[in-house]
């Protein structure tokens, strides 16, 4: 298959599998004085209610571990580095990418960090489940078409409770 068809398979699959995932600013369009400027790509904000029927109430930090919140906090000093969190399956998506996609919030955090993006190649727990994960901070992770993310724990081990 041609890498032209590979990635717009890929651009496709994004398309209709994340609605909901990535940052909730639309990225900006890049500024070219050949051609006329694009409308920026719409946001994926995300869906609130998956979310509020999720009760976060009584979370605890796992042993070792960090909060959504704190997460966000010390992103840059977590970066490329193995972080423990535990909190509740907000959202699940399976085989994207070839991976596991899962939102997990803890009550922690405001707006713009209290929901941490997972990646996994483990089993996919369901929406409502606690979980511990276990994996790497990457941050800027930007997939294309408004799928961007600021922070996202990839690769996680992920065991539910």
């Amino acid at each position: 298959m041609s890498k032209a068809i590979t990635g717009s398979l890929l651009v496709l699959t994004l398309v209709l599998i994340l609605p909901g995932c990535g940052s909730k600013t639309p990225p900006t369009p890049a500024a070219t004085t050949a051609a006329p400027a694009t409308p920026a790509v719409p946001a994926h904000p995300l869906p609130a209610t998956a979310y509020s029927a999720v009760d976060l109430s009584g979370i605890k930090r796992a042993e070792g571990g960090k909060t959504v919140a704190e997460v966000y906090a010390d992103k840059d000093q977590l970066a490329g580095k193995t972080v423990i969190v535990r909190g509740k399956i907000v959202k699940a998506r399976a085989n994207v990418m070839g991976k596991n996609w899962l939102h997990l919030r803890d009550g922690t955090g405001t707006e713009q960090t209290n929901d941490l993006t997972v990646t996994t190649a483990g089993p996919l727990p369901s929406v409502g489940e606690t979980a511990v994960v276990t994996g790497t901070v990457a941050l800027n992770r930007n997939l294309g078409l408004g799928y961007q993310y600021d922070v996202l724990v990839e690769d996680a081990k992920v065991t539910t409770e």
